[in-house]
């Protein structure tokens, strides 16, 4: 498989970067390709302006109609267009970051403003003329694998903790952003306590990278439901007969 690592922390002699480094390691055991985007490292512009753009601008900046031109002009600027070839490029994508306030850094979160823009991620008509979304997209076919540290333990992210569940934690970014865009996401990778790893921690958690790593491309994937389908009607509302009574981000898991 074609790999690409999307890495976002600004310590490269952090636990994040260990991660990052033995990952790369176990992924060329495996014989995977891999390339690498380190957002820190490479001082990415995670903000959305008018740099982005072919100039002259129109008088008022309408970013999605003018990310989807850019796009299909390629007129993006350069470090857009770099990182859209390498997320083409790759089968499948590994996202790592730390959790912070509940969400990635805000390095990250504007790779994915920047680089995800409409045309290419999202905003794709199917040849019925609806919008190809959820389980569909412009990034249909790859995969992704969400990897983040958290200094809580694991009982406070679980069902009854009080952080919330991890799944629905990081529901914006599986659902609403790979799923939303066709990716397919695997189940997130969590570094528990990282605060107060120790060594031995440590390789129980490489032990675990290993394995998911080494069923990157045969994992299933989340079973979120797709919006082209009989699940949803046509207000996009989960239709009443599924997850009878139930509300909340768990209802859009096929059980």
């Amino acid at each position: 498989m074609k790999v690409l690592w999307v890495f976002a922390h600004p310590e490269q002699r952090s636990l994040n970067a260990a991660v990052r480094d033995e990952g790369l390691r176990i992924l060329h055991e495996f014989g995977h390709e891999t390339r690498e985007s380190d957002l820190y490292a490479m001082g990415f512009n995670p903000v959305v302006g008018p740099g982005d753009f072919e100039q002259p601008l129109p008088e008022r900046l309408r970013v999605g109609a003018e990310q989807e031109r850019g796009y299909t002009q390629q007129t993006l600027s350069e470090d857009i267009r770099a990182e859209q070839e390498k997320v083409a490029w790759a089968d499948a994508l590994v996202v790592h970051f730390p959790l912070w306030w509940f969400g990635p850094p805000a390095i990250l979160k504007g790779w994915f403003d920047r680089v995800f823009v409409q045309g290419f991620a999202f905003g794709i008509k199917g040849a019925d003329g609806r919008t190809r979304r959820y389980g569909d997209g412009g990034l249909a076919g790859k995969r992704a694998l969400l990897i983040t540290s958290v200094g809580a333990r694991e009982s406070s992210f679980g069902p009854r903790g009080i952080h919330g569940h991890i799944d629905e934690v990081l529901f914006p970014v599986l659902h609403g952003t790979f799923f939303y865009s066709g990716i397919s996401p695997l189940a997130p990778l969590v570094l528990y306590g990282a605060d107060r790893l120790t060594e031995t921690g440590y390789r129980e958690f490489a032990d675990d990278l290993c394995k998911r790593l080494g069923a990157l491309d045969s994992e299933r994937p989340l079973p979120y439901r797709p919006e082209h389908g009989p699940d949803y009607d046509e207000g996009l509302v989960l239709r009443p007969e599924l997850a009878p009574g139930e509300t909340g981000l768990g209802v859009h898991y096929r059980r």
